[in-house]
């Protein structure tokens, strides 16, 4: 149900042509083939920041193909094509550029993912000269390479200042999603909360199929969910949820969060549906680290008594200070540890900002870090109060009041930043008053009496 974390695949299988055409399949180390890949795309002459930003859009594709089983779910024995229609160049049996397979072999395990989600980015290119497309341009990113850019600069040209670069990440055998024997009435675990997780999004575009509690328990409710999904995509009406309804959820959940696509709108940290085994403290690394500090920097704009943290996955003495304040704000024990207690009262106040605030598009037009940029960039700025005769005197003006490092650029940190909060006056500004007011806004603020 595409809810675990990515994963490099020691081997993946390419079609050797377009998907419904006749044509051999091919088994290849996941590293040989963005080796094939790139040096059947791209010119091994190009500057070498511009060879890096390629193999890096060539090897978050693939990945976003596997990690969304984006032929297996539609029956087909493959994780990918080697047509340009579709897919990306491949030819059986080529021979690899010498300096293009080196960069691959410190690259094939790196990939490129929007800020705050989960999915490798379905990162497409193409030639720029001959054909054209919403993505890298090939051709135009050695241009820019030649002008001195670097690659990270040149992937956040196309791709947006809101991305990120995931390095070494876990490698491991393919593993379908799929549990291995069918779900029904008595069924419990995590696979049942992906389920459900996944039909409760897709009741958002589907909303016959009724709302489910994320238990990890199949009971008739879900079984009722289950077969009014099945009906409503023609599928045998039982209830069970054998291989054929799990890839077919699978298939519309990652077609109505478009995960397979350039512009998803993404898979986030609170959508994995954690168990909480113990609780996190300092020293702690990983994604569920991530996704706390995730959920602490939204909350952050919203309750003034929270401090905003960086989302970097490592639990350091800031996390656990903006922990303790959470924890004092809610009245819990003040420990700075996120405890059971602690994660699901946080949870919870995110998920209320996060369905009732930013996701009301009535209220927020599709925005992200991404767009914070220029001249845009200052008018956010001077709207939050930190206005400046220049942008770099604004940023350094935002930075310094929101603890950031003061540079006077906009930094990924600082655009997440500032997105954030623009949001949260945004939402001050529409539902209570037309100018604003000269201070933050937060959850518990009151009028002047």
């Amino acid at each position: 149900m595409a809810q675990l974390l990515p994963y490099v695949p020691s081997y993946i299988t390419v079609h050797l042509g377009p998907p419904s055409a006749p044509a051999e399949n091919v088994t290849v180390s996941f590293r040989d083939y963005v080796k094939n890949v790139a040096s059947s795309e791209i010119y091994p002459t190009w500057n070498e920041n511009a060879l890096r930003a390629n193999i890096l859009a060539i090897t978050s594709f693939a990945l976003n193909r596997v990690y969304t089983e984006f032929y297996r779910v539609r029956g087909y024995p493959f994780d990918i094509t080697s047509s340009t229609a579709y897919d990306q160049q491949f030819y059986k049996g080529r021979s690899f550029f010498s300096n293009v397979a080196r960069l691959v072999d410190s690259l094939f395990d790196d990939y490129i993912r929007r800020v705050g989600f989960i999915e490798p980015l379905a990162a497409k290119f193409c030639s720029g000269t001959t054909v054209t497309c919403e993505g890298l341009s090939q051709w135009g990113s050695q241009n820019l390479a030649a002008q001195g850019w670097g690659w990270l600069e040149i992937l956040k040209n196309y791709y947006g200042r809101g991305i990120e670069i995931v390095s070494d990440a876990p490698k491991a055998d393919y593993r379908e999603s799929y549990p291995g024997t069918a779900l029904r009435q008595g069924s419990r675990g995590r696979s049942v909360a992906q389920l459900q997780t996944a039909l409760n999004r897709i009741s958002q575009s589907f909303p016959a199929i009724p709302k489910l509690s994320v238990d990890g328990i199949f009971g008739a409710v879900t079984e009722a969910a289950v077969r009014v999904f099945q009906r409503v995509f023609g599928l045998a009406e039982d209830g069970i949820v054998g291989r054929n309804t799990w890839y077919a959820v699978e298939r519309v959940y990652t077609g109505v969060l478009k995960l397979s696509e350039l512009r998803s709108q993404g898979l986030r940290y609170e959508d994995l549906g954690w168990e909480f085994p113990e609780p996190l403290r300092v020293g702690d690394r990983g994604d569920r680290v991530r996704q706390l500090q995730y959920m602490l920097a939204v909350v952050a704009q919203f309750v003034q008594a929270v401090p905003s943290v960086s989302v970097d996955g490592i639990f350091g003495p800031n996390t656990r200070d903006a922990v303790a304040a959470f924890q004092g704000y809610e009245g819990f024990p003040v420990t700075g540890e996120a405890d059971d207690r602690s994660w699901n009262a946080l949870y919870d106040l995110y998920s209320g900002i996060e369905e009732r605030v930013l996701q009301n598009r009535a209220l927020f037009p599709a925005i992200d870090a991404s767009a914070t940029t220029s001249a845009n960039a200052k008018a956010r700025l001077e709207a939050l109060g930190y206005g400046g005769s220049s942008l770099q005197q604004a940023l350094r003006r935002f930075q310094q009041a929101n603890s950031l490092p003061v540079t006077g650029r906009l930094s990924d940190e600082t655009a997440r930043t500032l997105t954030l909060q623009y949001r949260a006056w945004q939402y001050a500004s529409a539902t209570t008053m037309t100018q604003y007011p000269g201070t933050p806004l937060s959850i518990g603020s009151r009028d002047a009496r």
